[in-house]
């Protein structure tokens, strides 16, 4: 039997769950000698027992399977752990390194990074801390690998404190540990730790790649910092000379200029996005969703009808992002009708799913031209097929629609679901507080604001935040 084939079983056996077989071939690879002859099979054949039994079990046949390994080979371990945690098993993969140094078995680089990245799909930084004492006492800490996990570690839990600490600590940076604590600022929203960071890798000596330039674009975008935005850009045309095939890149500088209001800049981009070396343009969905979504933030709805309808021309297959975008703009135009053929068109022709934030989007353009009859049906539906409760924004234009149309009984019913869903949405409050005006109910209106008394809410006031350049 060949090692693919023996691969391949493993695999159909995992997929399954099929325990019966993967017992019958690992008997018969123990019995024709084959198990022992390559790592790769031993973790395949671990990592199938781990899909097929339950948690107890597996620690079991774990240790056993790791007992009667000899000679304790840490290739073949580290194989394991890297398998878990592809797999989805960061638990076995932190359990598989506590056997390793336990039993004496040596940690190289591999095996330190695979269980740094296991110990950040399971969110835990406890275990992690315990393998930056180790790689600070072995020394491992000068490897720009190792160093990058635990970067990464902490970015990723927020703790930035000590993810900065560790890559200051990295002896020979590369822009790889420099992405990685990028990347952290970014998802948590720390622009101007972000272009502190930014600024400060030249004076590493490290360059920008693809990765640097996407984030960076991002810091621009949640800082609105359009003329700096439009450094990196000049940035990318002198240095990136594949930019048009760059999709990620591409779509980060439509999102810029969309978000500081430029949108006759981002259209530019849009028109040239997708450009090959050979003159071909293909444009991906990524690029057609991020224009979209620039049109509709800035109220471009008729524009976002017209290129949705133009992305279908060209024979681009929608998401769910690009429809939730284009059914809010029938909402805003006033095409009814075909909003509700989009909504259909998802199930029916491009086999898609739709979830809360397409009910809701359908709710909203129905309650804009007053058909809350209609609304209500499509709420029953989206509650019938396990959508829970909706989401809020759902609700919220129910509301307001019932505030337009003077409905108090379904006001207040969609009122309920949405403060079940969000207690301390100040705007809730007051729009059911405008209903209840409308009909001179002061005594509701008294005792909803003796609620947000309680509650410590208060009515949010309202801003814009731009770069303003003289």
């Amino acid at each position: 039997m060949r090692f693919e084939s023996i691969t391949k079983f493993l695999q159909i056996f995992s997929q399954t769950k099929n325990l019966k077989a993967t017992k019958i071939l690992h008997a018969d690879l123990l019995k024709k000698g084959l198990l022992f002859l390559s790592p790769n099979i031993q973790s395949k054949l671990i990592l199938t027992y781990v899909t097929c039994l339950d948690r107890k079990t597996n620690l079991k046949i774990l240790t056993n399977c790791f007992k009667s390994i000899n000679p304790k080979n840490p290739l073949l371990f580290n194989v394991i752990i890297s398998d878990f945690s592809k797999n989805g098993f960061a638990f076995f993969a932190l359990k598989t390194l506590s056997f390793m140094h336990f039993n004496g078995i040596s940690l190289d680089t591999y095996a330190l990074c695979s269980s740094l990245t296991a110990s950040s799909s399971l969110r835990n930084v406890e275990f992690g801390r315990q393998i930056h004492s180790h790689v600070a006492k072995s020394g491992w800490l000068s490897s720009v690998f190792v160093g990058t996990a635990l970067v990464s570690l902490y970015a990723k839990l927020s703790l930035f404190a000590d993810a900065a600490l560790v890559f200051d600590e990295i002896p020979m940076k590369n822009s790889v540990c420099a992405n990685a604590l990028l990347s952290g600022f970014c998802e948590a929203k720390f622009w101007i730790e972000g272009l502190e960071l930014v600024r400060k890798m030249p004076e590493l000596s490290l360059d920008y790649d693809h990765f640097s330039l996407s984030a960076i674009l991002r810091v621009c975008t949640g800082l609105s910092a359009i003329q700096f935005g439009r450094q990196v850009h000049g940035y990318l045309i002198r240095k990136v000379y594949n930019l048009g095939e760059d999709v990620f890149l591409q779509s980060s500088l439509i999102e810029m200029y969309g978000k500081c209001g430029l949108v006759v800049e981002a259209l530019q981009v849009f028109n040239l996005s997708g450009l090959r070396l050979g003159g071909e343009k293909r444009r991906d969905i990524v690029l057609w969703t991020s224009m979209l979504g620039v049109y509709g933030r800035n109220g471009h709805f008729e524009d976002v009808v017209l290129l949705f309808k133009e992305m279908l021309k060209e024979g681009i297959n929608p998401d769910e992002v690009a429809f939730v975008t284009v059914i809010s703009a029938c909402g805003h135009t006033g095409q009814i009708r075909l909003g509700l053929e989009y909504f259909d068109s998802m199930t029916h022709v491009y086999k898609l799913i739709p979830g809360p934030e397409h009910y809701s989007c359908v709710v909203d353009l129905l309650c804009r031209a007053g058909q809350l009859e209609k609304t209500m049906k499509v709420v029953n539906e989206m509650l019938q097929k396990g959508h829970n409760n909706g989401s809020v924004s759902l609700w919220v234009a129910l509301l307001s629609a019932c505030c337009d149309h003077e409905n108090v009984e379904l006001g207040k019913f969609a009122a309920q679901k949405a403060l079940e869903l969000d207690s301390q949405n100040v705007g809730i409050y007051v729009k059911l507080s405008n209903l209840y005006a409308r009909f001179g109910m002061w005594d509701e209106i008294g005792q909803l604001r003796e609620v947000m008394k309680q509650r410590g809410l208060k009515k949010d006031v309202a801003f814009s935040w731009i770069e303003v350049t003289s």
